[in-house]
């Protein structure tokens, strides 16, 4: 009798990225085998601010966040990435380094591609090169929106707008993540990140579980947030090419 062999499985499509998946297929061709998957584990440093980046990494899920960390130590997220676009500007745009931080907030995978290649392909003046820079656009409105909100905004708005992002590239209603380290990316006490949870879970918003946040009423959280989430949603609409709901 013959027994069923199981197959491996296949390795995820790099298309799941929104930047590869809007390549024209020949240029997307030329790229393929100088794709690489790798694995992105919570808390992965992918780089570190002031270093010299060697590849570029396109998520196809997860999320990586920009962190600005100050001399006595204490930290904040400018920005945060997800399949909607790529993490290394520094390879193409020729400050060679960044004076942020990229460290995965939420698990997940990215195809990498060395800076060797990106070079290669923005000197051919493609696709690639086009959309790459339309990104770092609106990675640039995400950071200056994020700025504001922090200083005109209370932590409670903010709260609510960094649920909605991570959930859009999450493209789920749960976010595995502790009150601590959404802190840390706040740059605010944990505490004060708990006390902002039990009031959203006491007004039917969110439901909290050991190390992750359920979404259970969006509608709700975006009424709570404040314009800095659908303004910049908005850009990165504008911006880049629609594959259904684009992320802010």
């Amino acid at each position: 009798m013959s027994k069923n062999v199981q197959k491996p499985a296949l390795p995820p499509e790099p298309r799941q990225n929104g930047i590869l998946a809007s390549l024209p297929a020949k240029d997307y061709a030329r790229l393929l085998p100088d794709l690489k998957l790798v694995e992105m584990p919570l808390r992965w440093t992918v780089s570190e601010s002031g270093d010299h980046v060697n590849f570029l990494h396109f998520p196809i899920s997860g999320i990586v966040s920009l962190i600005y960390t100050l001399e006595d130590g204490s930290s904040s997220e400018t920005a945060l990435v997800g399949n909607e676009g790529l993490v290394g500007i520094s390879i193409f745009m020729g400050g060679e380094s960044m004076p942020t931080s990229t460290e995965v907030q939420s698990a997940g995978q990215a195809y990498r591609l060395s800076r060797a290649v990106m070079k290669r392909e923005f000197s051919l003046g493609g696709q690639l090169q086009h959309l790459a820079l339309l990104f770092t656009q609106a990675l640039m409105s995400q950071t200056a929106q994020t700025a504001v909100c922090n200083q005109h905004h209370s932590l409670e708005q903010q709260v609510c707008r960094w649920l909605l992002m991570s959930m859009d590239r999450l493209n789920s209603n749960e976010v595995v993540i502790t009150q601590e380290l959404i802190g840390k990316l706040l740059g605010v006490r944990r505490e004060s990140v708990t006390q902002i949870a039990g009031v959203l879970e006491k007004c039917g918003v969110i439901e909290r579980g050991r190390g992750r946040i359920t979404v259970v009423d969006r509608p709700k959280l975006e009424e709570l947030a404040c314009e800095c989430y659908s303004v910049v949603k908005a850009e990165y609409a504008r911006l880049l090419p629609s594959r259904g709901a684009t992320p802010a």
